[in-house]
């Protein structure tokens, strides 16, 4: 069956869709056992690195501009409607959790994009449930939708200008893990987690649990990336909630239940710059696209639209990114430069997860530690993408790149 695709049409700065056609292949074969998570803990949370003293203004005020686009697997891509465009001036609704008919058509992935408290800083996540919960009736979806609902609500009812501490992401992390295992309504489940803040003043800290991650790019190159937390190979580090008949059947016939925590993220600090791009994502994209794949995806838009410009120094980012950023009216809903790009990355994961013929980054793990399975092409899979543009809106110069 014929399932048509988007790809990315940039013309004279505006963005819109052309369609092309693909096939819709099968669902890898491999099988890997379900690991819930880990015995072996690190050390307790730290704090957030210092933002800037209590009440003092920042010396640097930077925006930030977000947006979301997912597939569940085996659901066809629609460029229109698989997109999250975000409001920081959106209300994050009070009852901390979403029924499930409101859930964005992500499957068992998951997301959310806070503003934090009354400032401009915001606070995102991407969450993937762990598939192997199915076998025991477990939706894993109930965890990861959750989980982010929480997060979303304690960021945004944080208020660090009234005295609180400044928010930190692995903190944050524990609080929807904490609000999970709080929640009746889920008996069982677990999930990985990328958690991040970008405060005012620029600085970013990612608390990364398990192979959900993040790329972030400066101009034409790779700047920084996560690394994946694993076990062992397509075993990822998870929370989870195990019930108690579980662990008893476990201990009963000598098997072990591991268990991840948040303390157990790997925290990272970060300085962002006027122009940067940040991407987080679920498996379902890294699994599918190397590091370089979605940096070109990038630099292409950003080149075609004039987001970023060439010259005998080299590429430089232009100092009014607005107009690439904000939506042509109030309804949210036209494409920005950071909905495009989320798509596009979508869009290319999710093309790559069928194709059979063209080997990805999870094929090449496979037929380094598996090779007599004979794998190749992609991995079929929930795909999740959030991006953020950085701008500074104190104009700093023109950042140079040299060639």
């Amino acid at each position: 069956m014929a399932t048509p695709t988007p790809r990315l049409v940039v013309n004279l700065g505006r963005l819109c869709y052309s369609t092309g056609v693909r096939s819709h292949l099968a669902t890898p074969r491999l099988r890997m056992p379900l690991q819930l998570s880990r015995t072996n803990q690190t050390d307790a949370c730290s704090t957030q690195p210092t933002v800037h003293d209590q009440g003092a203004q920042p010396t640097r005020k930077f925006g930030y501009h977000a947006a979301a686009s997912f597939s569940a697997k085996f659901k066809k891509f629609d460029p229109l409607t698989n997109v999250f465009h975000f409001n920081p001036y959106n209300r994050i609704q009070t009852e901390k959790k979403r029924p499930k008919s409101k859930r964005p058509a992500s499957g068992q992935d998951a997301f959310f994009i806070s503003r934090i408290g009354d400032t401009n800083a915001v606070a995102l996540g991407v969450a993937d449930g762990v598939g192997g919960w199915e076998e025991s009736g477990v939706d894993p979806a109930d965890f990861a939708h959750s989980f982010c609902d929480y997060m979303a609500s304690a960021a945004y009812e944080h208020k660090p200008n009234g005295g609180e501490t400044p928010l930190a992401p692995r903190a944050l992390m524990q609080r929807g893990y904490d609000d999970v295992v709080k929640d009746r309504s889920i008996h069982a489940g677990g999930s990985t987690a990328t958690v991040a803040v970008a405060t005012e003043d620029g600085k970013l800290e990612v608390a990364n649990l398990g192979d959900s991650g993040f790329v972030h790019l400066r101009l034409n190159a790779v700047h920084t990336y996560s690394e994946p937390q694993t076990h062992a190979f397509n075993t990822p580090y998870q929370l989870s909630i195990v019930p108690a008949s579980m662990l008893a059947r476990a201990a009963a016939f000598g098997g072990a239940q591991l268990c991840d925590y948040p303390k157990d993220a790997d925290v990272t600090q970060h300085t962002l710059k006027h122009g940067d791009i940040l991407v987080f994502a679920s498996d379902g994209v890294w699994d599918n696209l190397f590091n370089q794949d979605i940096l070109g995806i990038v630099s292409r838009t950003m080149m075609s639209i004039g987001a970023w410009k060439t010259s005998d120094g080299g590429t430089r980012v232009v100092d009014n990114l607005r107009r690439f950023t904000q939506p042509e009216d109030s309804t949210q809903r036209l494409v920005t430069l950071q909905s495009a790009l989320a798509i596009e990355i979508a869009a290319r994961a999710k093309t790559a997860s069928t194709n059979q013929r063209l080997d990805g980054p999870f094929a090449k793990e496979v037929q380094k530690y598996y090779p007599q399975e004979n794998w190749h092409g992609g991995k079929v899979d929930d795909i999740c993408v959030v991006v953020l543009v950085v701008s500074d809106s104190n104009k700093m110069p023109e950042v140079q790149s040299k060639l």
